[in-house]
C-alpha cells in the first residue's frame, strides 16, 4: 500500500490519533510527552503510531499534512496541531471537550 494511503486510512479510521515519537507509557521526546499527558487527562482512548518505527510516515506525514513537527494530534480526520496547541488548548480546558466530541463521534 502506497504511504500517503496508509496515512489517510490511519487518520479515518481513528478518531483520536497521536502521531508521535515513542508511545504513550515511553514517549522519546519531551514534546511527544506533553501531548500524551494532555490526551490522557481527557479520559478517552485514543490510538498513536510511534514515527520512529515508521519511517516513511516519519518524512511523508509532514508534507500531507502541511505541518512540519511532530507530535501531530488529528481528530476526526482534521489536524489539530502539534505540542504546543495541544498545551494551549488543554491549558484553556478546550481540549477534553474536543477529544469527547470525535471519540463520541466513532461510538455513535
Amino acid at each position: 500500500m502506497d504511504i500517503i494511503e496508509t496515512i489517510k486510512e490511519q487518520i479515518e479510521n481513528n478518531p483520536v490519533l497521536l502521531y508521535m515519537k515513542g508511545s504513550p507509557n515511553a514517549p522519546q521526546c519531551g514534546f511527544s510527552a506533553r501531548a500524551v499527558q494532555a490526551l490522557m487527562s481527557c479520559g478517552e482512548k485514543f490510538a498513536y503510531v510511534d514515527i520512529l518505527q515508521n519511517p516513511d510516515i516519519r518524512t511523508t506525514l509532514p508534507k500531507y499534512a502541511n505541518w512540519p513537527t511532530f507530535p501531530q494530534l488529528w481528530l476526526n480526520g482534521e489536524l489539530v496541531g502539534g505540542s504546543d496547541i495541544i498545551s494551549e488548548l488543554h491549558e484553556k480546558g478546550e481540549l477534553p471537550g474536543m477529544v469527547k466530541a470525535a471519540a463520541g463521534s466513532a461510538e455513535a
